[in-house]
This record gives C-alpha cells, structure tokens and sequence, in this order.
C-alpha cells in the first residue's frame, strides 16, 4: 500500500455555538495545518500514486475560499472534526479512488483524523 501526503497552511477565525461556557463561544482564530493523504495499491504509469504537483489544486482552494476567512460561512458549527470532514468531501470529490484522509490542526498540540 502506498501513501502519500501534503500539508497545507491557512489562518481563519471561528465561533463554537456550545450549551456551555467556554472560550471558544467568542470569535478567535487559529493557524490551521492540514494534511492530506491519498493510499492507494498502485502506482498511475509515471510511478506516482497522485504527482504531488496535482494535490496543490487543494492548495489553491484553500488560499482562495479559506485563508484569512471565518469560517462559520463556510461550516456551521466549525469544530476541527467538522473542518476535517469538510475538507475530506472536496478531497474526496476530486480524488474518489483513493482512500483518503485528512488531519486538521488548530494548534501546536491538537490534530483531528477524519477517514473513510
């Protein structure tokens, strides 16, 4: 089995709606990281599972439609597992036979895994 993967960067705000009290009720940013892997079996003719060059077009949307944006226009309730699944259904649309994964991390110490 072959993986491979890419990070990306982005920095956006956010607001959690919570029954509770918490921090993360009041509008606050992150400098988001999120790592992308496609695994597959099998490698395309030119000995690549995806040339990593293809993988910046997930890049490209985030610098458009995500970066320096809040993100409660984008999902409604933007936890890190919601941002991660989120970006798993456009990763998936463009790259379907893979399996995929995504990592999001809000900060030095914290990572979410959505997978399949």
């Amino acid at each position: 089995m072959y993986t491979i993967s890419k990070e990306f960067h982005f920095e956006a705000s956010h607001l959690l709606h919570l029954p509770y009290e918490s921090k993360c009720t009041r509008m606050h940013g992150h400098s988001y990281r999120v790592v992308v892997e496609l695994e597959s079996d099998q490698l395309d003719g030119n000995g690549m599972v995806v040339d990593f060059t293809d993988l910046g077009e997930f890049g490209d949307y985030i610098a458009d439609y995500v970066d320096h944006r809040h993100l409660n226009g984008l999902v409604a309730q933007p936890t890190a597992e919601n941002i991660a699944h989120f970006f798993y259904q456009i990763v998936k649309t463009t790259w379907a036979e893979f399996k995929v994964t995504v990592k999001v991390s809000e900060t030095a110490k914290t990572w979410v895994t959505y997978t399949e």
